[in-house]
């Protein structure tokens, strides 16, 4: 939307939905709360309490069971009691596979209902905050879950399309039915609607937005998927057990397994396990390029949250889809140092306050700063963040090269080195970079003279000869220095993903008996460590020419290889080293399914010999502009 086009909106808004500025004296002692702004942002004047509950069955346009029937989405909505004599309000949308299984948040919220079938209690804070203000909350139980009709597709198109139903009917496009079967219409909204949610639910709001559905204003996407194909495999090497395409299905939908066992074989034997190619099942559940969504479509602005520790949803899910997305889309980005995180977890207070006038000026047309902040806040460390104009920040690209002596340096060097594709841990891969490892190759800079900050997508390259067909290809850039880092890895009961809960709650918004919007307050997990893994990249090296289709190599035969490692976002204090590690399968993503800590049952290495030409090697960093190596 160009400024003349936000500016027309602003001034349209106005019309549909009456605001109060503070300080306005009311017609009278009588009147009905209004939608309330001072300081840029609306008030809660609204009861919580009093709230309209109700809950509707919105028809979809798939058939995801083959039962011969459209599926009907249960969509559960509180919104003011004003709502229901004459003021329209926009929408906040949680769509959701979660709220059976596992429970919705790090809290494992489940809804609660009444007599009549309406929520007394919704997971997580948007309603008890946002309500009062004069929004309206709905939530979805997403296809195949919870009151829906269907089969879950893990990310498939039906996952999609069911959520777009829900943004059509808001805006009178789709047809809904009360517990009669009677139609039911959403008079009550203004029909702008955002969408929120974290995970697999922001994974859903990337989704319907890259349908360019009309009525979808904003989406806020935290740790969302946006490639299926990336939830389980990168470059060609499996990430996630195989099978876990259907399992994930089978997880979140508590019906009886015939009820969706043609969904499941689907599920199963679609994604061609065996190879780890990219094929049609994959394409289906791309939301930057595919057929379903494209990120190309998107009109709804985005404001989106991506740790760049996320080993669930890795940095690429947001940046390659961040890329493709057109130029004209209003854009917000947190990026951070955990992993699988929902900011409200980390950083409550800022987050609120960021999340409040995002949707107020994005759905009520409130003219308060939002657009006017830093578009990207980066998070450099425990309780170090910065701001900038933009994710990732200005950068040049820097060359370094692996030396004999194991060194990492500019120049070009000569000779070769060699190890041996084994399944290994990230920390006994970058652990002791001093000592020979016949797994791996190690290679570290001179002391830093000066902080030296990376921002955006380092890339790889190898000369490489392998003695087999094929080998898993692994690289590590490390920060070597004794420092107190946000300790991502640990998972006990208490800490998770680079946070821990430190003792008390904060209760958001209003409250009633049976949803009290308290949660437990968390703050960093750090540890003091001598070094600290950065980013990684892997690639089967069948795939080096196609992600769908292999191509094996010839053992014995010089190939140049070049592949991305994920995102980053990282500031190397000046004394600690950057490190270089060459190696094979990286056993951090396997998942252990056998209980044996290998991780054999996705990708115990190939075995195979690969010998590394150093002068045809080398890693291209975006170095922020400013700094330097050296």
């Amino acid at each position: 939307m160009s400024n003349a086009q936000r500016r027309g909106f602003l001034a349209a808004v106005a019309l549909t939905i009456p605001l109060v500025v503070a300080g306005t004296p009311a017609a009278s002692a009588t009147a009905e709360p209004k939608i309330e702004v001072s300081g840029g942002v609306t008030q809660p004047v609204f009861s919580y309490e009093d709230a309209i509950r109700e809950h509707v069955r919105v028809q979809s346009p798939v058939d995801s069971d083959g039962d011969g029937k459209k599926d009907l989405l249960r969509v559960d909505i509180i919104r003011p009691k004003e709502s229901g004599s004459g003021l329209k309000v926009p929408v906040i949308m949680q769509e959701s596979p979660y709220y059976d299984l596992p429970g919705v948040g790090f809290e494992n919220e489940h809804k609660k209902y009444d007599a009549n079938g309406n929520v007394t209690k919704f997971p997580m804070y948007y309603d008890n905050y946002f309500v009062p203000r004069g929004y309206a909350f709905v939530s979805v139980d997403m296809l195949g879950t919870r009151l829906s009709d269907g089969c879950p597709t893990t990310y498939g198109a039906t996952d999609v399309l069911g959520g777009k139903a829900v943004v059509d009917w808001l805006n009178g496009r789709a047809t809904a039915y009360d517990d009669k079967g009677d139609p039911v219409e959403a008079a009550w909204t203004t029909g702008r609607t955002g969408m929120i949610g974290h995970s697999y639910e922001g994974a859903l709001g990337a989704g319907v937005a890259g349908t360019g559905v009309r009525g979808l204003e904003t989406i806020v996407n935290l740790a969302g998927y946006t490639s299926g194909y990336e939830t389980s495999r990168i470059n060609g090497t499996l990430t996630w057990y195989k099978g876990v395409q259907e399992e994930l299905a089978k997880r979140i939908d508590l019906d009886p397994d015939e009820k969706c066992a043609a969904v499941h074989q689907r599920l199963r034997e679609g994604p061609d396990d065996a190879s780890g190619n990219y094929n049609a099942y994959w394409n289906e559940r791309n939301y930057r390029t595919g057929p379903v969504s494209k990120a190309r479509n998107i009109r709804a602005s985005v404001f989106s949250v991506m740790g760049m520790q996320d080993r669930n949803v890795v940095g690429s899910q947001f940046s390659e889809w961040w890329a493709k997305m057109p130029r004209t889309v209003q854009r917000k980005e947190w990026v951070t140092q955990y992993g699988h995180l929902d900011p409200f977890w980390a950083r409550r207070e800022v987050w609120l306050t960021t999340l409040h006038k995002w949707f107020d000026h994005e759905l009520m047309g409130v003219a308060n700063d939002i657009m006017r902040q830093p578009r990207a806040d980066v998070q450099l460390g425990p309780d170090r963040w910065i701001t900038q104009a933009g994710w990732p920040a200005p950068t040049r690209t820097t060359t370094l090269r692996p030396q004999q002596d194991g060194s990492l340096g500019r120049k070009p060097s000569t000779g070769t080195g060699s190890y041996l594709d084994t399944a290994q841990t990230e920390i006994a891969m970058a652990d002791d970079p001093a000592t020979a490892n016949p797994d791996r190759l190690a290679f570290l800079t001179p002391p830093l003279q000066n902080a030296m900050r990376l921002s955006g997508t380092p890339s790889v390259s190898l000369r490489l000869k392998l003695d087999k067909p094929t080998a898993n290809l692994g690289v590590l850039l490390v920060d070597y220095g004794t420092d107190t880092r946000i300790n991502y890895r640990e998972r006990t009961a208490t800490s998770a993903e680079g946070l821990k809960f430190i003792g008390g709650e904060d209760c958001v918004g209003q409250s009633t008996a049976d949803d009290d919007g308290c949660y437990l307050k968390a703050g960093d997990n750090t540890a003091a460590s001598g070094f600290h893994v950065v980013t990684r990249g892997i690639m089967d090296a069948q795939n080096h020419k196609s992600l769908s289709r292999q191509t094996p190599l010839t053992p014995g035969k010089s190939y140049q290889i070049t592949w991305k490692t994920l995102p980053l976002d990282y500031e190397f204090k000046a004394g600690h080293r950057l490190g270089l590690v060459l190696t094979g399968t990286n056993d951090d993503f396997n998942l252990d399914v056998t209980g044996t800590g290998s991780g054999d049952d996705v990708e115990p290495g190939t075995g195979a010999k690969v010998t590394v030409d150093l002068a045809g090697t080398s890693i291209s960093l975006p170095l922020v502009t400013g700094t330097s190596i050296g």
